[in-house]
């Protein structure tokens, strides 16, 4: 399973929109646009289509914590 079904997948599971996505990416200052989220989305024979590297999964499930948890306590 590649780093964009896992992406899909949770997008679905959690009802989460695009807009929502980059404002979970927002809390760990990793900053994208809706544009350079939807190449991750799209079918991969699509020209347009963008293999998600570790990186973007990575600051999105620790976004995701934060957005379901809460911010760290010190």
């Amino acid at each position: 399973m590649s780093n964009n079904d896992v992406l899909k997948k949770l997008r679905v599971a959690l009802k989460l929109r695009d807009t929502d996505i980059v404002k979970i990416l927002a809390l760990v200052d990793f900053h994208m646009t809706t544009s350079e989220l939807n190449a991750f989305f799209r079918a991969e024979d699509h020209p347009n289509y963008k293999e998600a590297g570790d990186q973007v999964l990575r600051n999105f499930l620790n976004g995701l914590v934060i957005h379901l948890r809460g911010p760290r306590q010190g």
